[in-house]
């Protein structure tokens, strides 16, 4: 016997319809919020950065790829890790899918670790990935862009005096006349965006089912290649 409530058709449908009209007012706010967003000022310039790519040395300007607009995924790899973060590393199970999308509309994406680029394209390799992935290992631009720390700093626009050495966030940039503008870039929970996994999630019968998890939410997860087999047992 299911402990979650039981109703009849009509009440979930009365339910339903007042649960729609609470998810169109998230869409219509959702919708301002695209809008502010491409209201941000950008920010021009910037250091030289260096990458390595699979193509050899690269500018930032060089990672647009001809391209007028740049997503950047901050990857958590350090340049000591042996295989990526497994919470990044479920966030990057998504990104083959839209790139020839995003090309369409004039957008080149790219994930940047600070680990070498030897051990990004084996780790890549590993997990059957196909997406651009640039080492920024000795350059500054995991430290400028708030997602790699060796003492405190800004994580998610608040001061952490304790952070983790790496953390994940989400940037863009626009080329305009040969020069690199940042337009926007978000930390934390501002990724969940990047994962369709949580909106299927978030419909399924018991949700997330993250409870238990309080400090670290995203427990349950594994690299696609360590899960022992499917869950077949109760959520209860």
């Amino acid at each position: 016997m299911t402990s979650h409530k039981v109703g009849t058709r009509q009440e979930w449908r009365d339910a339903r319809l007042a649960l729609l009209e609470r998810e169109k007012e998230l869409t219509r706010m959702s919708d301002e919020l695209a809008r502010q967003r491409l209201e941000l000022p950008w920010v021009a310039g910037g250091k030289d950065y260096r990458f390595e790519t699979d193509a050899g040395p690269a500018t930032l300007a060089d990672l647009f790829e001809g391209r007028s607009q740049l997503l950047v995924y901050h990857f958590m790899f350090g340049p000591d890790w042996d295989e990526g973060c497994v919470s990044c590393s479920l966030t990057a199970d998504h990104f083959d899918v839209p790139d020839v999308h995003l090309h369409q509309r004039d957008i080149t994406f790219t994930a940047i670790s600070r680990a070498p680029l030897a051990k990004l394209n084996a780790y890549k390799r590993r997990m059957g990935w196909k997406f651009p992935w640039a080492s920024s290992y000795g350059s500054d631009f995991n430290y400028d862009y708030g997602v790699s720390f060796d003492g405190p700093g800004e994580y998610n626009y608040r001061h952490v005096e304790d952070p983790f050495e790496e953390l994940p966030g989400f940037s863009a940039f626009a080329l305009e006349d040969g020069v690199v503008y940042h337009t926007y870039s978000s930390y934390g929970r501002g990724g969940d965006v990047l994962m369709p996994i949580y909106q299927l999630l978030d419909r399924a019968p018991y949700g997330r089912n993250e409870d238990g998890f309080e400090v670290f939410p995203m427990e349950w997860v594994r690299r696609h290649d360590e899960y022992e087999e499917a869950h077949t047992g109760s959520a209860a």
